[in-house]
């Protein structure tokens, strides 16, 4: 016969033993339903009896782990972006959907780029919006085509896909033919006369012909004639200035202007030829030659040649009325 104190030691044991199987049901629901909880067989799975074992058969196996790793890889995302990890690590390597991309194997590896003479790679490179953080998938060719197309010195461009990594760009450029300056500002001007660029102090723009005026920018076959025609003294010519858009002054290497006619400049550029090989005219204390009449020249001395000749003049006796020759 059982007495009171077998009844105490049969409730304090299922009391002591309700505690872990509790445990482990809470373990199990947040593991996602361990096997040893879980029956496959239907028949030896009991009826629930209690609410934490119904929502344990009815949730997925192992959504407890699967949200508990998502709580903690969310928490650690959410430090590396306030501490401005993630943002830098962006920044070098790409967005999310370009490097998902590279890891399938279509990043830009292979680039081919035709038509170069004035342009460098670099260049073009960073107009197309092309380096290593992009992938081809994402690369926009009609906005790399608008971007390379806007850049002064291209004509038009073409810009192609070739999966899985690589891009063939393809440009035809303006040819820089001479400076403009007009109103203060010069400017990089094509045979035509089209603005290609502002100028700067771009090795490439320096050894070009500088045509300064309005309208000068229109006459430039006319302004290369005079230079074929003053022979060799095309060498010194430094600039032409076209004056009220009718006539030309050119500027030469030692900062000597010459008035041309309107009529006929080339003539009278030979004839200035013929003058400087005769009696070295270029070599002398000139700042300007006025060639504009047929039949004479004009010179205008420096302030140094000009007080040298009064000088000279003042020494001279006089003759008849009051008249030095």
């Amino acid at each position: 016969m059982s007495g009171p104190a077998d009844a105490r030691g049969a409730q304090g044991a299922n009391a002591s033993g309700a505690v872990p199987r509790a445990l482990r049901r809470t373990v199990s629901l947040i593991l996602g339903a361990l096997p040893f909880v879980r029956h496959r067989d239907p028949a030896r799975r009991s009826r629930p009896r209690n609410a934490l074992e119904r929502l344990e058969r009815q949730l997925p196996r192992f959504v407890g782990l699967w949200l508990a790793l998502g709580f903690f890889g969310a928490t650690a995302i959410t430090g590396l972006a306030a501490s401005g990890q993630i943002t830098s690590f962006f920044d070098e390597r790409g967005r999310p959907h370009h490097i998902a991309a590279k890891i399938f194997g279509f990043g830009i590896s292979e680039i081919a780029i035709t038509g170069l003479i004035q342009l460098r790679e670099r260049e073009i490179l960073d107009a197309a919006g092309i380096d290593p953080r992009v992938a081809l998938p994402f690369l926009n060719v009609t906005q790399a085509r608008e971007t390379l197309e806007s850049l002064p010195l291209v004509q038009s461009a073409t810009v192609r896909k070739l999966y899985p990594d690589g891009v063939v760009i393809n440009i035809v450029e303006r040819e820089p033919f001479a400076l403009w300056q007009v109103d203060g500002d010069v400017y990089v001007i094509a045979s035509d006369g089209e603005v290609i660029d502002y100028f700067r102090p771009d090795p490439r723009y320096l050894p070009l012909p500088l045509v300064v005026g309005e309208g000068a920018q229109t006459r430039l076959s006319e302004y290369f004639d005079l230079i074929d025609a003053a022979g060799a003294l095309s060498q010194r010519i430094r600039a032409g200035t076209l004056v009220s858009e009718r006539r030309w002054t050119i500027k030469l290497d030692n900062g000597m202007d010459v008035r041309l006619p309107e009529v006929e400049p080339e003539k009278a550029l030979q004839r200035l030829a013929g003058l400087d090989e005769r009696h070295g005219l270029l070599e002398k204390d000139v700042i300007a030659i006025d060639l504009r009449m047929p039949d004479r020249v004009v010179v205008r001395l420096t302030a140094e040649a000009w007080s040298v000749y009064e000088e000279d003049m003042r020494k001279r006796p006089l003759r008849g009325r009051e008249v030095r020759t």
